[in-house]
């Protein structure tokens, strides 16, 4: 409606600006051709003045009148206007319009020629000319509301036409609810903007769905993870409360305590992944990442009897998160030490702006065709799904979104150790 009114009222205007132009260009055409001629019988009744005298004769008398003028006194004129004084008195080469004459009440266009003491003054009718200006007129009057209502629905018709894909996508959208995730928007013909704007609906609503899929696989893995640790701490508390006498304390609080702190670390990687999914982290700075990679060297080695080999660590500075570059360090040489056989190699270069953290170990490694699926969240594979050594599958799934949204990468390989190779490439501070 709106653009159909703007269009009409635009196409007015210049309509209307072009009829008065038109109607003023009319007027005075036709008046300058009577006047023309007017000018040329006052040159012809002053080229020859013997005729000067008495009555003039002219064709039509309902349309011409003449006076000749000495002195100012008439001295010969037209039958039509014999014996009156001069009815105008125009300037020589110009003209005045009369609305009315003594013997008619036709409008007459007056024009004069002088030489020397004697003024033909010759009056052509000039009411075919107001009767043509007012056919164009009425023409007008008529015309333009006409052309602007077939403006107006032409308009109406194609705006109407260009817009029904956006009415048919706004419908659609509509209809979708968070349990319709699959339906999309009907893709319109040809490649403008509704085109467009109908394939960007349509990727959004692959980023909701995609995302309403994680987040339920979410619920669903953590709900499956979070019984088993909740289940065992059940167990041991039924089991000691079934039978007290036969219940040892320290066995009961050992197992209680590891079930507890898989518990509690579960539910840490579920909120740094609830953190990530919104986009929060902590304040960026620069980062030393070799500093990093020494102290949980030196950690690891006080904790574990596997050789862990630094010699392989430059300096490297980063842009972001220390804690979140820190988890990522954490979970990758953890995830090392858990599979290795008895070596891990940590490595950290810079090059091309980039810096390479590289870690290693002499593992049984993970098969080329699940490199990818193990850096997906709550993905484990079939030989570390015990609870002894398997975790809850959310490691490597931290390491890959927080180098995502560092800017960065992680890749999976095969180690000349003979296990898993994993390098994490970050944008160089």
């Amino acid at each position: 409606m709106r653009t159909t009114l703007a269009a009409v009222a635009a196409v007015g205007i210049a309509m209307l600006v072009g009829a008065l132009a038109m109607l003023g260009f009319v007027e005075r055409s036709l008046t300058a051709q009577v006047a023309d001629s007017a000018e040329v019988r006052a040159a012809e009744l002053i080229a020859s003045p013997v005729s000067l005298s008495g009555v003039i004769g002219v064709i039509d008398p309902t349309e011409e009148f003449v006076q000749v003028v000495r002195d100012d006194e008439v001295i010969a004129a037209s039958a039509n206007v014999r014996g009156l004084p001069p009815l105008a008195s125009p300037a020589p080469g110009e003209h005045v319009r009369l609305d009315q004459v003594p013997f008619t009440d036709a409008p007459f266009i007056v024009a004069s020629l002088a030489r020397g003491n004697l003024t033909a003054i010759v009056g052509r009718n000039i009411d075919d000319e107001v009767d043509a200006r007012t056919t164009v007129r009425n023409a007008l009057l008529f015309g333009v509301p006409a052309l602007l209502v077939v403006v107006g629905a032409v308009t109406w018709w194609i705006v109407g036409r260009a817009l029904r894909p956006v009415e048919d996508i706004r419908e659609e959208v509509e209809r979708i609810s968070a349990r319709e995730l699959d339906r999309r928007v009907p893709d319109a013909p040809g490649d403008d903007e509704v085109t467009r704007l109908a394939a960007t609906m349509n990727r959004m609503l692959d980023r909701l769905q995609s995302s309403q899929d994680r987040q339920r696989r979410l619920v669903s893995d953590a709900s499956h993870e979070l019984r088993s640790p909740v289940a065992a701490i059940r167990q041991h508390a039924e089991v000691a409360s079934q039978h007290p006498d036969a219940t040892q304390v320290d066995a009961l609080a050992t197992a209680v305590l590891e079930e507890t702190d898989r518990l509690q670390g579960l539910v840490e990687d579920l909120l740094v992944l609830a953190r990530l999914d919104e986009g929060g982290e902590s304040a960026a700075a620069e980062v030393d990442l070799d500093d990093i990679v020494l102290a949980e060297a030196a950690r690891l080695r006080r904790m574990t009897s596997i050789d862990v080999d630094t010699s392989g660590v430059g300096a490297g500075r980063v842009y972001g998160s220390a804690p979140a570059l820190e988890r990522v360090v954490r979970n990758l040489t953890e995830n090392a030490v858990r599979y290795a056989l008895g070596r891990v190699a940590l490595g950290l270069t810079q090059a091309d702006r980039r810096v390479i953290l590289t870690v290693e170990d002499d593992g049984p490694g993970i098969a080329s065709p699940d490199r990818e699926r193990v850096l997906e969240r709550f993905v484990r594979l079939d030989e570390s799904r015990g609870r002894g050594t398997g975790g809850a599958g959310l490691g490597l799934a931290i390491v890959s979104e927080v180098t995502a949204n560092h800017g960065g990468e992680t890749t999976l390989g095969e180690s000349p150790l003979g296990g898993l190779r994993v390098q994490v490439r970050l944008p160089a501070a």
